[in-house]
């Protein structure tokens, strides 16, 4: 390789951990002798890809961010007036730096680690609150994907509230607003249709609301801008036995009163306009609030107070035993990823304005509105709406020839097919560009000068005094201390400060991948190219959006061996109930609407089931072997058994226990000639790129979680993409997009990489979390062919690597026919148990103590750890790791020969704190030393666990989510 040649390939020397001599080293600690070796063993000859994949060669950093500039000028960035649920904003230059672009907040892992983890958790906190006050409802979760799924949430969670045997639906019915957001409505007809839901569409004011409905939603404000009174509608409602979701808006809520003074029994939205970029779509943090009558049944995280074994304070996810992971089948939710970092930067967004700053901002763009509303009334243009906040409804004679010239003029609208024409402010709106929108309809009226009066009197007779806000909001010291940017950044700071973050250490997640997120990735998603865009605005307007997408849909489907592709779905949840959905549509095509059954290995991960069940699925459990193993006669057994309704197969490859299965192509040929579908479940693929791939083993759909194998951050617990690549004869059936209607959209995308119009949406936006997807389109573009399917052999190998190490001190769980394992592995810790008394959440909080997170625990074997290092990982990194889980091992030991006491023992007692260590008084057995310094690199970059063991249970006992008041703090105080 020359040098120029070298050049073009030095991302990958930059992503992939192990050098050369390091790899020779690794070789020989596992046995083998060459890598080709290692892979040849690992992965079974029948399902082995030997051709190279069809992707572009790799290119350098530079390279591609000077390519990426010039296909960043094919976005027209216009000014917004669109609306509908997506905002320009103002993000604060601080949360900018110190949150959006920072690795200490954008690569943490989901906080089920939670002494590690105090930082995101006060920061998701501060978000429930902030939602909490400005909805008026009491219970907040922390963040979900989008608000249409918001709202699809609550339906399908009301929906199963009132009906609990889905076999005899007594109150089928769900009532709609007809002024609701577009993409709102499509996604409660997908979630709908296949569970057994009535949606009916009417107006609110004329619904005639009996007991055959379970619940009903209104926007407030409406779709069409307008402010209405909703009180009568939701107490006629509540008359009926039914319950109320209020789609709402947060910045308006700022003036309105909130949702819960109505009476509404949940509340969801978006929070993009605090502080958050369109980015053509996402990632956005969508919210839900809802009556504390409801915290058994909401779906998402919950962020919740507790204390830890020395009574301080400290926060926790709460009420776990709701969610998929724990109920399978019986979840009425699949929600997975939620959009942490997103809910961090509006969280933060509240924190550094304040409920005054907040209402400022209100009051502006409602003055500017109505400043607006005024003049072109004046011109001859009348506003529709009596009440209103941001958004006038215009009814014009010719909105062709206004829409040409607005975007003449780099301006977009709202345009609607009865004829009407909407105009939404924001932060961003200056008096200015309210001079140059009514010169647009100047233009339009034959009127060469324009002029506006500003009126700054702050009273806003564009909102009624009987839904103007009286209550309170954001009292708490968080929203009212932290106003200056010295205060913001050290504030920023002292909470990424309590992270454990990829910046600190390998956190080596098994079936979570927490590799690099490489900063080239990364950085164009802060170009206002590629954040300024609105995910509605018409085709000509985002041409680069349409080459990197087209592109990236090429190249996952040459990756999977499939024909086609949807970016559509905006978390790996999400992406599975995308495929089942695709299944069962072309069976319904196909005249096999009878087929509802899919078999489910009993290992599949907890989103498998309630996907299935989501989807209007029966799930059949397919029993394991002894090696963990997915059992192929009781499989075969029940293929045959119910060949006549099988819908398909959810199978993870490799498996979930981190093994290629010999088995798996006469497994899905099984399938298929029983009448069904294979869904390949994308979480291992980083073990499969380039070497093989869902359609070479057989499948016929399969999600990809983007970030997992294509580099998108966790963003401590999301964003997440979950786009599903199928094979030819089912493209036909890939999710569609209100907004697909569009005939310019068809014609810029020649009906390929734009949504397709054949079936309802999964996400709110066309193109889900459009703006991330720029960071796999890089990770594919700067590896290159080669590149990424080194990316798996290292994966591979560092896994194996690693293996070899710990096998001698700890049992292994499963491995494939040669004893290698894939790209993850399983440490089996329940022989301690009886031996020590040690279990492995105690081992997951030790390793705290030697500055790592844990691994997977208790997944998919209860008292093991999973371990997927990446190929990321550089082998002193991978000792490191190791060399702790050895020490750690010598304890159990000590313990077990009586050298160390089994109650009071540095297992029991972590993770240990700095302020344990430094306390006057010390009364363990074992030594402070060892405590907190158990080997010598710990001493080099110490990093300090910010509470001890968190009591779990105390914190579900005493539910608080959302900031204590300051009296609460003062009692702590007092008591310490």
């Amino acid at each position: 390789m020359n040098l120029f040649e070298q050049q073009a390939n030095e991302f990958a020397g930059r992503h992939i951990g192990p050098t050369k001599k390091e790899t020779a080293g690794m070789l020989k600690t596992i046995g083998v002798g060459t890598l080709d070796e290692l892979i040849d063993r690992t992965i079974p000859a029948s399902i082995r890809s030997r051709k190279p994949l069809g992707l572009p060669g790799a290119m350098s950093e530079h390279q591609y961010l000077t390519s990426l500039r010039e296909i960043a000028k094919g976005n027209k960035v216009f000014k917004s007036y669109i609306g509908q649920g997506y905002y320009d904003t103002i993000v604060p230059s601080v949360i900018l730096r110190n949150v959006f672009e920072n690795p200490g907040w954008y690569t943490q892992y989901t906080p089920y680690q939670a002494e590690i983890a105090q930082g995101r958790l006060e920061s998701l906190l501060n978000f429930q609150t902030m939602v909490a006050d400005l909805t008026g409802l009491p219970l907040a979760n922390a963040s979900l994907l989008d608000e249409g799924t918001a709202a699809a949430e609550a339906m399908t969670m009301f929906f199963n509230l009132k009906n609990r045997d889905h076999d005899h639906i007594t109150t089928p019915r769900f009532f709609v607003d007809s002024n609701i957001f577009d993409q709102t409505k499509d996604l409660l007809l997908t979630r709908a249709q296949p569970i057994g839901i009535e949606v009916v569409v009417g107006d609110f004011r004329k619904a005639n609301i009996d007991d055959s409905y379970f619940g009903a939603i209104v926007q407030y404000p409406a779709s069409d801008g307008s402010v209405n009174d909703h009180r009568t509608f939701i107490q006629q409602v509540h008359g009926a036995g039914a319950y109320v979701v209020m789609a709402t808006d947060l910045l308006a809520l700022t003036l309105l009163t909130p949702p819960g003074e109505l009476g509404a029994d949940v509340a969801v939205g978006s929070s993009q306009r605090f502080g958050v970029p369109m980015g053509f779509g996402g990632p956005h943090a969508a919210f839900f609030t809802a009556k504390d009558d409801f915290k058994r049944s909401i779906p998402g995280r919950i962020i919740g107070v507790s204390v830890d074994a020395q009574g301080n304070r400290a926060l926790r996810m709460a009420l776990q035993t709701r969610e998929q992971h724990i109920k399978r089948e019986k979840a009425t939710s699949n929600i997975c990823t939620a959009q942490a970092l997103l809910a961090n930067m509006s969280a933060m967004y509240a924190v550094y304005h304040g409920a005054e700053g907040l209402t400022r901002i209100a009051k502006r763009v409602s003055l500017l509105t109505r400043t607006l509303a005024a003049e072109l009334d004046t011109m001859g243009f009348p506003n529709l709406n009596e009440s209103y906040f941001d958004t006038i409804r215009l009814k014009v004679k010719d909105p062709i020839a206004l829409r040409e010239t607005a975007e003449a003029h780099g301006m977009n609208f709202h345009y609607t097919a009865a004829g009407t024409v909407g105009i939404t402010l924001d932060e961003t709106t200056s008096q200015e560009d309210v001079v140059n929108i009514l010169s647009v309809f100047g233009h339009l009226s034959g009127t060469s000068l324009v002029s506006a009066t500003f009126d700054v009197d702050d009273r806003l007779s564009n909102i009624p005094s009987s839904v103007t806000r009286v209550s309170e909001f954001l009292t708490h010291p968080v929203f009212n201390t932290y106003h200056s940017e010295t205060k913001m950044m050290r504030y920023l700071r002292s909470l990424e400060n309590k992270d454990l973050s990829l910046n600190t250490s390998m956190i080596s997640l098994g079936s979570c991948t927490m590799k690099l997120n490489a900063a080239s990735e990364l950085i164009p998603v802060s170009w206002p190219e590629f954040g300024g865009l609105h995910p509605f605005a018409p085709a000509h307007q985002w041409k680069g959006y349409f080459q990197i997408l087209t592109e990236l849909e090429e190249w996952l489907s040459e990756i999977t061996g499939f024909a086609a592709t949807s970016l559509q779905p905006n978390s790996g949840a999400n992406g599975e109930y995308a495929g089942l959905l695709t299944i069962r549509a072309y069976h319904n095509a196909n005249n096999g609407a009878h087929r509802d059954v899919m078999l489910i290995p009993i290992s599949a991960h907890g989103t498998n089931p309630a996907s299935a069940i989501m989807a209007g699925m029966k799930v059949v459990v397919v029993k394991s072997d002894d090696d963990g193993h997915i059992d192929v006669t009781d499989l075969k057994e029940k293929a045959a058994q119910y060949k006549d309704s099988l819908a398909g197969l959810m199978v993870t490859y490799p498996s979930t226990h981190g093994v290629f299965e010999e088995s798996i192509k006469d497994i899905c040929r099984t399938i298929h000639d029983n009448g069904g579908l294979v869904y390949m479940d994308g979480a291992n693929m980083n073990a499969q790129v380039g070497l093989t791939s869902p359609g070479l083993i057989g499948a016929d759909v399969c999600h990809l979680n983007l970030h997992k194998t294509f580099a998108i951050p966790h963003g401590g617990g999301g964003p997440g993409m979950g786009p599903i690549c199928v094979t030819a004869r089912l493209k036909p059936y890939l999710p569609g997009h209100v907004h697909s209607t569009d005939p310019e959209r068809r014609a810029a995308g020649n009906g390929q990489a734009v949504t397709r119009a054949t079936g309802h949406a999964v996400s709110a936006a066309p193109f889900g979390s459009a703006s991330i997807l720029l960071i796999s389109y890089a990770y594919i573009k700067m590896l290159g062919a080669e590149g990424v399917t080194n990316a798996t052999r290292y994966a591979i190998l560092n896994a194996n690597y690693m293996k070899a190490r710990l096998e001698k001190h700890y049992k292994i769980l499963y491995s494939g026919a040669n004893g290698t394992c894939a790209h993850e592995f399983i440490v089996d810790l329940r022989p301690f148990k009886a031996s020590a008394g040690i279990e492995a959440e105690d081992v997951a909080k030790r390793l705290m103590d030697y500055g790592f997170h844990a691994p997977t625990l208790s997944f998919p074997v209860p008292g093991t750890i999973m371990i997927e290092p990446t190929e990321s990982e550089d082998k002193a990194e991978l000792d490191r790791f190791c060399d702790a889980l050895i020490s750690i091992h010598e304890e159990i030991r000590a313990i077990e020969e009586g050298k160390a006491d089994k109650t009071d023992n540095a297992l029991k007692n972590a993770p240990h704190t700095q302020q344990v260590i430094i306390a006057e008084e010390w009364k363990h057995a074992y030594s402070r030393n060892q405590a907190a310094f158990p080997l010598p690199y710990v001493r080099e970059n110490k990093f300090w666990p910010s509470v001890a063991r968190v009591n779990n249970t105390h914190g579900d006992r005493n539910l608080i989510c959302t900031c204590e008041p300051v009296s609460s703090y003062a009692e702590e105080a007092i008591a310490n």
